[in-house]
């Protein structure tokens, strides 16, 4: 028997994807586990919220072993089984299969778990200096890469000048990333913005907040919350970047009936989504190409290209940037062994083809 308490479970984003895989899991002989979401992750510990109340619990070796060897790890958002000893200690027996997972690729190419089970992205950015279409376009592939809706939310509105300034800057947001993506002007301090971002916060419902160090995470976060909950920060005047004063993932619930997980900023980020991903993300080039006169079109130098008369350059810049980072991520060991041994050469060459022509000249 499964213990959980389902009405309060609701409002940590249970929903019935989770409650199948109750039905189909048999639990040990003797034990009585109770459903609980992981709301933080320590280094050897995580904290897991049974709805009624929170209590850290331990993660045994063999489970640890078991998400090893699946290469996965323990996330926020986690839905998990525990049970308690004779002494009161909690310790996970059971992680039950996230129905979503938002990762980001490492710099050493390994994929890294930041949240699981969520619906809804916020895409954090400041109207100041931390504002930057072309990382925004980085944390869209993320998001539409695992099926989430994005939802651009730019902070710090009493920052601007004027609501002439805020508008022209939307419309201009918008015409670049194209309509479909919801975009809110918000004042994070300000009670109104709980009005704003309400359609998304539904009972049951599960956001993440995305976005770089200073952008007004935390401070989104503590307004939606009613308290302040999260640290927050000074941002430095000349480039408008924050320290990280979020340093971990929280998933916090709020009064509406929604979670909200908090996440440390990001500055670098490579969403590892493939081109078909990417495709749908800058859709506007995707469907310009097939009016360029060359179908092998590369949307450089070639004559006739539809794409470059019409998309923003540095848009295009991005969209190729991305798409070298797609196709060398998807490089086995073997390709990238070949292609470091081409480089090798290639540079041999040219080293040797400089000095002969040294020699010549002297």
């Amino acid at each position: 028997m499964i213990h959980f308490a389902i009405e309060n479970l609701q409002a940590l984003g249970l929903t019935s994807a989770i409650i199948q895989q109750l039905a189909s899991y048999c639990p040990p002989t003797g034990q009585e586990p109770t459903l609980a979401r992981v709301t933080e992750v320590h280094r050897e510990t995580v904290t897991v919220n049974e709805g009624t109340r929170e209590c850290v619990a331990h993660c045994p070796p063999r489970l640890q072993r078991a998400l090893q060897e699946a290469d996965d790890t323990l996330a926020v958002g986690d839905w998990v089984l525990t049970i308690r000893d004779a002494t009161g200690h909690c310790a996970l027996v059971a992680r039950l299969a996230p129905y979503s997972t938002l990762e980001r690729r490492d710099a050493d190419g390994r994929r890294h778990t930041l949240v699981t089970n969520v619906d809804t992205a916020f895409l954090v950015m400041g109207l100041d200096g931390d504002f930057n279409p072309q990382r925004l376009e980085r944390f869209l592939a993320l998001a539409q890469g695992r099926a989430l809706l994005p939802v651009v939310v730019l902070t710090k509105a009493d920052c601007a000048k004027d609501t002439a300034s805020i508008d022209s800057t939307v419309e201009r947001l918008r015409a670049r990333i194209g309509t479909h993506i919801d975009v809110l002007c918000v004042d994070g301090r300000s009670p109104d913005t709980e009005r704003l971002l309400a359609p998304y916060l539904g009972r049951g419902h599960t956001v993440v907040m995305l976005g770089s160090s200073g952008a007004g995470k935390s401070t989104l976060t503590n307004t939606l919350l009613g308290y302040q909950q999260q640290d927050t920060g000074a941002v430095r005047d000349h480039d408008s970047r924050g320290k990280h004063t979020t340093t971990s993932r929280s998933l916090h619930r709020l009064a509406r009936g929604a979670c909200i997980i908090d996440t440390p900023g990001v500055r670098t980020l490579n969403p590892g989504v493939d081109a078909t991903t990417l495709d749908e993300v800058f859709n506007d080039i995707s469907r310009l190409a097939l009016q360029c006169r060359f179908r092998d079109c590369h949307h450089a130098e070639e004559p006739g290209c539809a794409v470059r008369a019409a998309i923003l350059p540095q848009r295009l810049k991005n969209y190729q940037k991305l798409l070298r980072e797609s196709r060398r991520d998807q490089l086995t060991v073997l390709d990238r062994q070949a292609q470091l041994t081409a480089w090798k050469i290639r540079t041999k060459a040219a080293r040797s083809k400089n000095r002969q022509r040294q020699g010549w000249d002297e």
